[in-house]
């Protein structure tokens, strides 16, 4: 076992098993579901502060929108000036274009990890990880709401974290800045179809993961969509 996985391991993998067992022992009726819905928010609120600063970023990219878009066509022959304009333009207003993409980016190890708990973390050898002071629960049932096995895919689920993807890219999109140059009907059109195809990859894969993942995506993405709103609603009032 190399550096990298025995880190992976012990830095996500362990205590996102050892914080959904943890729990899914305290809360009765010991739903898995519950349990799930209860470390998604715990890690929402982890991150809170990124995805703040995150949403508020591409807020104020949609806000210096003219801008952006009058030094683009100023500067349309001249990328190295345009590119040194618009920094100078990021800089002044305070706002870093690429934290958008951090929250994504801590987000992703994330998902692998717990992709890791619901496909192992159910096996009764896999309780061998839990940390001393978090009770083996001896067996855990996958079912949510007696309803909805986690263990095994979803379609309905993977159809709502389909919708939810939706919603929230629809938010964003009035966040971005407009494309330069000629290229720009191009990236106007490619941004929309992003639009479309990124809910349906999601229910396409979603469709092939365990249910418990897709749970997460779903709240996740709901709590995604709230935080946007509210930052929304904050400037609309400025």
């Amino acid at each position: 076992m190399n550096i990298i996985t025995i880190a992976f391991n012990e830095v996500l993998y362990r205590p996102l098993f050892n914080g959904l067992i943890f729990l899914y022992n305290a809360i009765p009726p010991h739903d898995f579901g519950v349990a799930i819905i209860l470390l998604t928010v715990i890690i929402r609120l982890i991150l809170y502060p990124l995805n703040q600063k995150a949403i508020t970023s591409q807020k104020s990219l949609g806000a210096l929108a003219p801008q952006i878009k009058e030094l683009q066509n100023k500067y349309s022959t001249d990328k190295v000036k345009q590119s040194q304009a618009l920094m100078e333009l990021y800089k002044k207003n305070n706002i870093n274009p690429a934290s958008g993409c951090l929250p994504l980016l801590i987000q992703l190890p994330i998902l692998i990890a717990l992709y890791q708990v619901f496909l192992n973390g159910l096996k009764p050898e896999s309780l061998n990880a839990l940390y001393s002071f978090v009770a083996s629960p001896g067996q855990v049932d996958p079912m949510f709401l007696g309803l909805i096995s986690l263990a095994n895919a979803n379609v309905a689920l993977a159809i709502l974290a389909g919708a939810f993807t939706f919603w929230q890219s629809k938010m964003m999109v009035r966040f971005q800045p407009p494309a330069a140059g000629q290229g720009s009907d191009f990236s106007a059109a490619l941004n929309k179809q992003m639009l479309y195809f990124m809910p349906l990859f999601t229910v396409f894969i979603a469709w092939r993961l365990p249910a418990g993942l897709t749970l997460y995506w779903v709240v996740t993405t709901l709590a995604g969509v709230i935080q946007q709103y509210f930052v929304i609603k904050k400037h609309a009032r400025k």
